[in-house]
């Protein structure tokens, strides 16, 4: 006689048979649901949140080229110590001197990249009232922002399906047991009694 280990029967939750309960059924179709909402759900969640962030970004980005204009300065110092690191890049905070057409020489702190010395041409940013700002973002960090929002998106949609799935499998496993031991509470007085 061959005895064959290690068998599996798929799908036996699917298919009417006595050892099948309730939880089974409500397992097997968890499971489904998971699939399909990890397959599909949570990169549509992503793509969406990231087309949105996207749009958001970019309109914060043409409302800011909007209320800022870009002029010529000049480095009127050297830079000092650094005062900033945006993404790998360290920046110093130097004096800046630039003309308007129709108005008088000003001054203002600007950030500037490392190697920058006294005289040099710098593109400085300004808002309405004359202050030097950070440059609107570009096409590259509205991408950027867009995929880091999406992939987060996504992420967090796996994480709150496999918690739920992880709650549901716990919850069923706990009504399996309970049926089990109602069924043993029915038999054991029969098994006991044809022992004796």
């Amino acid at each position: 006689m061959e005895v064959r280990r290690g068998t599996r029967v798929y799908g036996w939750r699917w298919r009417r048979n006595p050892l099948r309960r309730r939880s089974d059924v409500v397992e097997a179709w968890t499971v489904l649901v998971v699939a399909v909402v990890l397959c599909v759900g949570a990169p549509l969640v992503g793509a969406l949140a990231a087309r949105w962030a996207h749009d958001e970004a970019r309109a914060t980005a043409d409302a800011q080229r909007a209320e800022r204009h870009q002029v010529r300065a000049v480095a009127v110092a050297g830079p000092g110590e650094p005062s900033a690191l945006v993404g790998r890049q360290h920046l110093y905070r130097v004096q800046v001197l630039w003309t308007e057409p129709g108005a008088e020489a000003r001054t203002a702190t600007a950030h500037v990249p490392a190697g920058t010395r006294r005289g040099d041409v710098i593109d400085l940013w300004l808002d309405a009232q004359g202050q030097a700002v950070a440059p609107p973002p570009g096409a590259a960090a509205v991408r950027q922002h867009a995929v880091a929002v999406g992939i987060c998106a996504a992420g967090a949609t796996v994480g709150v399906v496999l918690l739920a799935r992880s709650a549901v499998h716990r919850t069923s496993v706990q009504r399996r047991l309970v049926e089990w031991e109602r069924a043993w509470a029915r038999t054991e007085p029969e098994w006991t009694r044809r022992r004796a």
